[in-house]
């Protein structure tokens, strides 16, 4: 979480996970470095070793649009991380950051998702909390420790594995989405708090945090073992909220005709009665207020 040098702590973490024989390079046998050497990164992007090193040691902060492509493409970065990559090394990195308010759901959506009564919708803030749902959103996470909180779900809830037969996978997405919608704003207090708590406790965390991948949350098919109403097969779309900043609105669809549209069913008419009496309201823990 050291601000000092994003853009090299970066560099650093991307140029360990590549492997040299991947990008055409003589592997060797006597390589100490994990990964990439500084000077075959230098090399790939066309630059010297020496402003190579600058930019990892943060001696050098601002490389040229042109350089940071060559570096994107040195570390065969995808496009999120190349996009992050951009924005780290420009000046708007180091601009400190607006006081935060508290996360609050538009009425208007809310009132949108009701609407949608057989198709699960939830809200997410910038730490991939859960701010708001629908009732079908709520009900597909419902029951856990943390199922207002899906980081702290995947890593802390005791039941996450049995919840997602696909754990390792959801593992590495959440943390790369996390990292996401974060970008360069680490001294956001929620997120010192749940990268703080949750590097901590879980070592799984700790080691997907240090890669800095970065991936935003946009589309996917993802596995549930929902304690109710069993396995489910759901594709969702993420859509940013383009009035709050930083929020997503995450819609979940089973295919037609599918046992898992068969199993969504039968879990909205199992919440059904509750919900008839209630509106759609923030779900998990009220989110903090910065002044």
């Amino acid at each position: 979480m050291n601000r000092d040098n994003l853009l090299g702590q970066f560099l650093r973490a991307r140029r360990e996970l590549l492997r040299p024989e991947e990008l055409g390079l003589p592997s060797g046998t006597r390589r100490r470095v994990a990964g990439l050497r500084r000077e075959e990164v230098a090399q790939l992007a066309g630059v010297s070793t020496d402003y190579y090193v600058r930019l990892e040691q943060g001696r050098e902060r601002h490389p040229s649009a042109q350089v940071v492509d060559a570096l994107a493409r040195a570390l065969a970065l995808e496009e999120d991380a190349a996009a992050h990559l951009h924005r780290l090394a420009g000046p708007a990195a180091g601009r400190r950051r607006p006081a935060l308010r508290r996360e609050q759901v538009s009425p208007h959506l809310l009132r949108m998702m009701q609407a949608w009564p057989h198709t699960p919708a939830v809200v997410l803030g910038r730490c991939l909390t859960v701010l708001a749902g629908n009732a079908l959103g709520r009900a597909l996470f419902a029951g856990h420790a943390h199922s207002g909180d899906l980081v702290r779900l995947v890593f802390l809830d005791a039941d996450a594995r049995e919840f997602y037969p696909d754990w390792d996978r959801v593992a590495v997405n959440t943390v790369a989405g996390l990292r996401a919608a974060a970008g360069a704003d680490l001294d956001d207090p929620r997120l010192v708090e749940v990268v703080g708590e949750l590097s901590l406790k879980s070592e799984t965390f700790r080691t997907l945090w240090a890669r800095h991948d970065i991936r935003q949350k946009t589309h996917e098919t993802k596995r549930f073992r929902h304690p109710l109403v069993g396995a489910l097969t759901l594709h969702y779309e993420s859509l940013t909220v383009n009035s709050v900043p930083g929020q997503q609105l995450v819609v979940y669809q089973a295919d037609p005709v599918s046992p898992s549209e068969e199993a969504l069913t039968l879990l909205g008419s199992l919440t059904a009665e509750e919900e008839v009496r209630r509106p759609a309201r923030p779900a998990g823990r009220p989110p903090v207020t910065e002044d």
